[in-house]
């Protein structure tokens, strides 16, 4: 089933409009919405519009129409295709409403938040995949789900950390890189000094010395 709705924005990951859910939804899910938040916070205009992201026992389908991303956490047993209808549901009711208004400056968090209203009515349809509209739904070929890609929250996790790690190994090599630079520097100035500085101080004592016969006697 449809465990918990989020609306944010595209560009900044502000939240705009949410599911009030119940108490035991809400402790069973708190970990799930922390990483709902780290999805929003990786998401940019070149990301999937359209994706499916495991994360054990429950999976986040979200759907990117303009500056805003439509997300639910659904049981990974629930059906994709029902998933994306109810959020193709969402995006139309939202966009009628609000569409204008999602990238207006200073906007608050939960700005929408009477669209919980229709969020709920929607579930509630959409709960039990063996009502008979549920089950013409999953028949029907309203979309073809297989070409949604599917990632693991476990991989955008440790892709994110590796793109940090990344980011602070650069900058650590380009350090070394310098440092490397400075002691070669140091080194061939040493080794010109070895090759040429004894037939160099030869060669300044006989100028000096026939400078001085010169000069003197």
């Amino acid at each position: 089933m449809v465990k918990s709705t989020i609306i944010a924005r595209v560009s900044d990951g502000l939240p705009l409009a949410a599911s009030m859910d119940d108490e035991q939804v809400e402790t069973e899910l708190a970990e799930y919405k922390a990483q709902a938040k780290t999805i929003f916070k990786r998401l940019n205009a070149h990301s999937e519009p359209r994706c499916s992201i495991e994360s054990g026992a429950y999976v986040f389908h979200y759907i990117i129409e303009g500056n805003a991303c439509y997300l639910c956490i659904c049981d990974k047993s629930y059906p994709r295709k029902l998933a994306f209808s109810y959020l193709e549901e969402l995006v139309k009711e939202f966009n009628m409403s609000y569409g204008s208004e999602v990238d207006k400056p200073g906007l608050r968090p939960y700005a929408f938040v009477k669209f919980d209203t229709f969020m709920q009515k929607t579930k509630r349809i959409y709960q039990d995949t063996r009502t008979q509209n549920n089950l013409t739904k999953l028949n029907e070929d309203l979309q073809d789900v297989t070409r949604i890609m599917t990632k693991n929250m476990e991989d955008l996790l440790w892709r994110g950390d590796s793109l940090d790690r990344m980011s602070q190994y650069s900058g650590e090599l380009k350090d070394s890189a310098k440092m490397f630079k400075d002691k070669a520097r140091h080194l061939n100035l040493q080794a010109l000094y070895r090759k040429y500085g004894p037939p160099a101080i030869i060669v300044s004592v006989i100028l000096g010395v026939l400078m001085l016969r010169y000069y003197v006697f």
